[in-house]
């Protein structure tokens, strides 16, 4: 079996490599409608994705659970493009409390389809089903601090911009959300899988 640090690795350059621009842009765009002020509820956001690319790798891995690649890289785009409109539409914070819990089921729920992506490589790299917890922790560790680190920077990026030059929260919501679905709507037509 293969250490624990080279899952955890392994985890950490899956998000973070622009290669899979994909995760960072859901990330982006999951962030969008929050202020700094509402780091924690950027956590438990970031933490419920995790939990569920967690859950649709153990079941992907243990064959229990799987889609057709082509039809995950058709709804990947498409969690991207529903919950950019979705920051556009529903984007008053007024009523918090429901406001967070759907956007934890949404993050929980397109945790699942983001983690199918990767389900495959990461089954072939496991040598034996019955060892699939150190590696399955490893990874989704490594995921959560990659995830982390991009949030830290999409956080930043928003600090400067919302309180350094004064741009409107609801503008920079629309505009982060408008480039996401745009770009979204793209990658959803380059992969339809019909």
């Amino acid at each position: 079996m293969l250490p624990f640090d080279f899952y955890l690795k392994l985890g950490f350059e899956h998000i973070s490599n622009l290669a899979g621009y994909d995760h960072i842009l859901f990330l982006i765009v999951l962030c969008a409608v929050y202020k700094i002020q509402q780091w924690k509820n950027i956590l438990i956001l970031v933490t419920a994705f995790t939990l569920g690319h967690s859950i649709t790798l153990a079941l992907a891995s243990l064959d229990i659970f799987t889609l057709p690649s082509n039809i995950i890289k058709f709804l990947i785009p498409a969690t991207i493009f529903i919950t950019a409109i979705h920051n556009a539409v529903g984007s008053d914070l007024t009523e918090r409390t429901s406001k967070m819990n759907k956007n934890y089921a949404m993050a929980l729920f397109f945790g699942f389809i983001h983690g199918m992506d990767f389900s495959n490589y990461f089954k072939a790299l496991l040598t034996d089903s019955i060892s699939i917890v150190t590696p399955l922790l490893g990874f989704n560790l490594g995921i959560e601090l990659g995830q982390l680190l991009v949030v830290l920077f999409i956080v930043a990026v928003a600090f400067l911009f919302l309180n350094v030059l004064k741009v409107k929260h609801r503008e920079w919501n629309l505009f982060i959300s408008g480039a996401a679905a745009g770009l979204s709507l793209i990658s959803m037509f380059d992969n339809k899988f019909w």
